[in-house]
């Protein structure tokens, strides 16, 4: 593939995704209703200021259980091809856990692990 092929592809990529990006911003149907930028909460309506605050525990929590969560997924292909990755696929997976125990010792080091 030559250089001015890849441009090429580059560029009418982009095209591409600039058309479907104006093309959406003007076929949806739009409402003025001021109800429709009221929050919503399980049908009731909302008394008093809309914008909490939330403690940002909760925030680093789920985002440490979503990094090990696809980590975890990782490991299971490791184990269908074990045998056939040999001592190097051993050792790769072996530095692949140490890593992964690093990032926990520092979350738990941080303080974020802590649901307080």
């Amino acid at each position: 593939m030559s250089a001015e092929s890849l441009i090429l592809f580059f560029i009418v990529g982009a095209f591409l995704v600039g058309i479907a990006i104006l093309f959406s911003s003007y076929i949806p149907p739009t409402s003025t209703n001021p109800q429709k930028s009221e929050a919503y909460e399980c049908g009731i309506p909302t008394e008093g200021l809309t914008w909490l605050q939330f403690n940002v525990g909760y925030y680093l929590f789920a985002i440490i259980f979503l990094v090990f969560d696809v980590e975890t997924v990782f490991i299971f292909p490791w184990a269908v091809v074990m045998k056939q990755a040999g001592i190097v696929g051993f050792l790769e997976i072996i530095i692949f856990f140490f890593v992964l125990g690093l990032g926990l010792l520092y979350a738990w080091r941080k303080g974020a692990l802590k649901w307080e």
